[in-house]
């Protein structure tokens, strides 16, 4: 993301300005550079993310609900690199943004390895829904 390419489109289309009420996303959504851009260590991937550190880091605690090991969040380029080369270039193609609270994230992946990403997200989702309606139902009795 260092050309200063732009989310602006992605963030302007009619579906972003419906869930991008963080001002802090939109700010990193609107002007992506190498001091908005995270990077998602899970399982073999290595994803750039581009969203604020809040909606980063409850995107980061979905995805790893969905996965044996440790998801990580870095804020600096990891020591190997992006080792998918499509996932090098995808910054510099249009990407579309993903809610996340009240606020959307960039992933900024390759088609296979945004789709891998995003099942992931989806399932803890599912699993967080899960356990917070199963707490909700427990009884207190003896």
């Amino acid at each position: 993301m260092d050309d200063g390419t732009s989310l602006q489109s992605a963030a302007d289309s009619a579906d972003g300005n419906q869930f991008v009420q963080c001002a802090a996303c939109e700010s990193a959504l609107r002007s992506p550079g190498r001091g908005n851009l995270s990077f998602l260590l899970l399982d073999q991937l290595t994803i750039p993310l581009v969203g604020c550190d809040d909606h980063l880091e409850e995107f980061r605690s979905l995805c790893g609900l969905a996965t044996e090991s440790r998801a990580e969040l870095l804020d600096h380029h990891p020591a190997g690199g992006v080792n998918c080369p499509s996932c090098r270039h995808a910054p510099h193609q249009p990407q579309r943004v993903i809610p996340v609270g009240n606020g959307g994230l960039a992933v900024l992946a390759c088609e296979t390895h945004q789709s891998d990403i995003l099942s992931r997200f989806s399932t803890g989702l599912q699993v967080r829904q899960h356990l917070t309606s199963s707490l909700d139902g427990t009884s207190t009795d003896p």
